[in-house]
Formats: structure tokens, C-alpha cells, sequence
């Protein structure tokens, strides 16, 4: 089963997303791959304890706090790759960017490789499907420039001056 409910935000409404034990999607309205992978329909469910914390843990965050993401369970549906990649993201400290080449970088050091598109690494940044917890809006372009989000340039641009970037 999976469950559903709806979080107001100063970006707007945000859906989240659990399964009985771990939070599997957080997607801003409109947002680029909203609930991809999933085809069974998530329940309406607020009182999902899981849900809850998250919520909780949202509010903190909008509050100006800097909530710990490990306070939650997550469980984001990818390939090995992308897991890789927003394992990456999690370790981005708040007021701090990082570009795509640099995670490219590291990757391609992990795996022993010489090199790895930037690109490939953007893909996978672009589909992470938990948004502002596992924080996708602080990777920037190589010039520090604002490239894609997913849930938006403004809600990026919103959520970098959040955090004081």
C-alpha cells in the first residue's frame, strides 16, 4: 500500500508519499516525474505516521531550522546510479552548493573511471524523487549558474535563498 497527503508550503503544495514503513516521494505541484515509478494509487492518508514526521520535519525546515534528513526513513525507488547520486545530495550541507561535474567527478574517482558525463549525473539529480529533503535544489551548473530543477526554477531559486545561498 501506499499512502498519500498534502503539505502547504511557501512553494505551494507539496504531495509526500510513504509506504507502510518509509517516505518514498516528496514532489512539488507540477513538478517534472511527479509519483514516476510508482502505478499503484496512493491512499489520502494524513495520520500515516511516517507522513507526520515528514510533515514535522518540513515545518522545521521551513521554520528556518535545519532538520537532520537521517531523522527520516527514506527509501527512494532507482536504478544503482541514481541511489548513488542521491546518496551524494544527502551529504550537501545546508548553505552549500556543489555542481554537477564535481559529483560527476567523485563518481567517476569511486569507480575508478578517468571520466563521467555531468549529464548523466543531472539526469539522475533531476529525477529524485524525495525534493528538499534529499536536497536536489544545491546542485548548481559548473559557473554556479541555476540550472534545471525539477519542481521549478523559482521554487530552486526560493529554496537556495531559504537556506541563505
Amino acid at each position: 500500500m501506499l499512502y498519500k497527503t498534502i503539505y502547504h508550503s511557501p512553494i505551494g503544495a507539496l504531495t509526500l508519499g510513504a509506504d507502510e514503513t518509509h517516505l518514498v516521494g516528496l514532489w512539488l505541484a507540477g513538478q517534472k516525474y511527479f509519483g514516476a515509478g510508482y502505478q499503484e494509487p496512493f491512499d489520502e492518508r494524513a495520520d500515516h505516521p511516517v507522513l507526520q514526521k515528514a510533515v514535522q520535519w518540513l515545518q522545521s525546515y521551513f521554520a528556518g531550522e535545519r532538520p537532520l534528513i537521517s531523522a527520516l526513513p527514506l527509501n527512494p525507488q532507482g536504478s544503482p546510479f541514481r541511489k548513488r547520486v542521491w546518496q551524494i545530495l544527502r551529504e550537501i550541507p545546508y548553505g552549500q552548493v556543489i555542481t554537477y561535474g564535481d559529483i560527476a567527478r567523485r563518481l567517476a574517482q569511486e569507480q575508478g573511471q578517468k571520466s563521467m558525463a555531468a549529464q548523466a549525473v543531472g539526469s539522475a539529480v533531476g529525477h529524485n524523487p524525495i525534493s528538499i529533503i534529499i536536497p536536489c535544489h544545491r546542485v548548481v551548473g559548473a559557473n554556479g549558474s541555476l540550472k534545471g530543477y525539477a519542481g521549478g526554477l523559482v521554487a530552486k531559486r526560493w529554496l537556495l535563498r531559504h537556506e541563505k545561498i
